[in-house]
């Protein structure tokens, strides 16, 4: 098998006026009380260790005492906002900023407590880059699980999604029977077909998490997607595959140890018809972001002619190569996967 390999990292793409009007209709926009530019303006970093001593690639964030206190109220404000609660009350603190300098977005990951019941959560500041805004557009429209993220400028906050990330996973229960195996590499398939079928690309297993949840009689399995920067970005088909990775290589063969053909290409089937349900419970949603989404760039010329061309060869529909955007390509794309919805 032949890994993907991605040698570049993606430019940060601006978000047009006409993608913060579809924010805007569909409730994504908002006026945010600080910027990410405002959380750069830190004093000291400090490298965080995993419990066993290991570099984690974040660092806490040191402001300031003139600034600090200010940054955590208006931290708090951006976290109500997101919640949608719009709660004044003074039980909630910020307990860390964290920052990590890998990846695209490089973002600054929040920790907020509830001082009533020391419960807490995160919720992440990142750029705001027009790729990933369509990605999570599309996770909303297509995947079963929701995102809550809002845009304000050019900031970006998003909730987190609860999981252990799939590296992690995998490296700790190396070796070690996991319960419901079965369930797991089904998971795998459709999450593999459903990154496929919405074009979501670099989803290395550090890229998605495993949420687990205790069933009365069995424990259960979902992948989710965590990163959305790769939306309709790169130009190979394979990258848009997770099987092609080698962070992956021990789930496709859990999935081809535990699945014959016929019963993979069921589970296939299965996420296509949850796709077209999902599509047609949202398709003004899908209609206004696919016309910003022609009108904007995501990509490069290069990138698009080839992306074309793999599909045309693979779906042996020849109509792909009169396209010039990712946007028509994607749409044709979904014709062909999800036939009936559109």
């Amino acid at each position: 098998m032949e890994f993907n390999k991605i040698q570049y990292k993606k430019p940060f793409y601006p978000v047009t006026d006409a993608l913060r009007k579809h924010l805007s209709r569909f409730s994504r926009q908002s006026s945010l009380p600080f910027s990410y530019e405002d959380l750069t303006r830190y004093s000291d970093l400090i490298p965080v260790l995993s419990s066993e001593g290991e570099d984690t690639l974040w660092y806490s964030v040191l402001y300031s005492p003139s600034e600090n206190e200010t940054i955590h109220e208006n931290l708090l404000s951006g976290y109500r906002l997101l919640k949608g609660s719009g709660d004044r009350t003074k039980h909630l603190r910020i307990e860390s900023i964290q920052y990590c300098s890998f990846g695209n977005s490089k973002p600054f990951r929040i920790k907020v407590v509830n001082e009533i019941n020391d419960n807490h959560d995160y919720y992440y500041v990142k750029k705001a880059d027009a790729s990933r805004i369509y990605g999570l557009e599309l996770e909303e429209i297509f995947s079963p699980d929701k995102v809550s993220f809002l845009v304000g400028g050019d900031t970006l906050i998003e909730e987190h999604i609860i999981g252990i990330p799939c590296d992690e996973f995998i490296k700790n229960n190396r070796g070690v029977l996991i319960h419901n195996r079965l369930r797991f590499a089904k998971e795998f398939v459709k999450f593999n077909e459903r990154c496929f079928t919405r074009l979501l690309g670099d989803m290395r297993a550090y890229n998605f998490v495993v949420e687990i949840t205790q069933d009365f009689d069995n424990v259960q399995y979902r992948f989710r997607a965590i990163d959305f920067d790769q939306q309709s970005y790169e130009g190979r088909k394979n990258i848009y595959l997770p099987q092609y990775f080698k962070d992956n290589i021990e789930l496709v063969n859990l999935a081809t140890e535990m699945l014959s053909k016929e019963v993979a290409d069921q589970y296939r089937r299965e996420e296509h018809v949850a796709m077209q349900k999902r599509y047609q419970a949202a398709p003004l949603r899908m209609r206004s972001l696919i016309s910003r989404m022609r009108n904007d760039t995501i990509s490069d010329k290069e990138r698009v002619d080839t992306l074309k061309k793999d599909l045309a060869r693979h779906h042996g529909d020849n109509t792909f190569l009169v396209f010039t955007n990712m946007a028509d390509i994607l749409v044709k794309h979904l014709e062909h996967q999800l036939s009936d919805s559109f």
